[in-house]
């Protein structure tokens, strides 16, 4: 099933449903595109007014870059939902020998390191889109100064929640040392990029409330 061919009614009673995917991997980075989708629309606002003329190329740079990073969220999407099924599919194997069991851990921590990648990827992209929107906060429309905002609060959530799909699953890893590494990674993108995208919300409320 392409989940992003879905109507959004349909992909939200997938994602209600019993399945094991699509989960919170596949809807953080449905909202990271949703962020970045945004910040488009900033842009799109922008381009073509006179007040702005000094700054459209600039923007216009802003916009292809967004449109691509949104396409690739969209992707992962998809990415995330096909990740998880080995690890579902690895907690069925049979474990009544040694040997099966064997067989059965090193197949479950193949599949837990690709659970892992693309959520770190999807944080990755949430922390581009943070990085996108604060230069539409900056350079874009003031009309359109809400919706800045409003794409940094979702790239925020969205980062933060790919981060809680990596969690969980290093913390079954038996291999902590790289457990640990995957971590320290997506601990470094909340680090950096949750204060960013506080910073423009907490500007744009300003601007609005001032």
């Amino acid at each position: 099933m392409e989940l992003m061919n879905l109507s959004c009614e349909g992909f939200l009673e997938e994602l209600a449903s019993k399945a094991a995917a699509p989960g919170g991997g596949g809807a953080s980075a449905l909202v990271g595109a949703a962020g970045v989708a945004l910040g488009s629309m900033v842009g799109s606002l922008t381009v073509g007014k006179k007040k702005y003329a000094a700054v459209e190329a600039d923007i216009i740079a802003l916009n292809v870059r967004a449109e691509a990073l949104r396409k690739q969220l969209e992707a992962l999407v998809q990415a995330d939902a096909e990740a998880f099924l080995p690890v579902a599919a690895a907690y069925k194997l049979p474990k009544e020998t040694p040997e099966q069991q064997a067989h059965k851990a090193a197949v479950l921590e193949k599949a837990l390191d690709r659970a892992c990648a693309v959520p770190l990827e999807i944080m990755g992209k949430c922390a581009e889109g943070i990085a996108l929107v604060e230069e539409y906060a900056a350079r874009g429309s003031a009309l359109a100064v809400s919706d800045a905002g409003c794409a940094a609060a979702l790239c925020k959530a969205a980062l933060q929640a790919a981060s809680l799909n990596v969690f969980i699953n290093t913390k079954l890893m038996t291999n902590k040392t790289h457990a640990a590494a995957l971590d320290a990674q997506a601990d470094a993108l909340l680090s950096e990029y949750v204060p960013k995208a506080d910073a423009v919300f907490a500007q744009v409320t300003k601007q609005l409330r001032t």
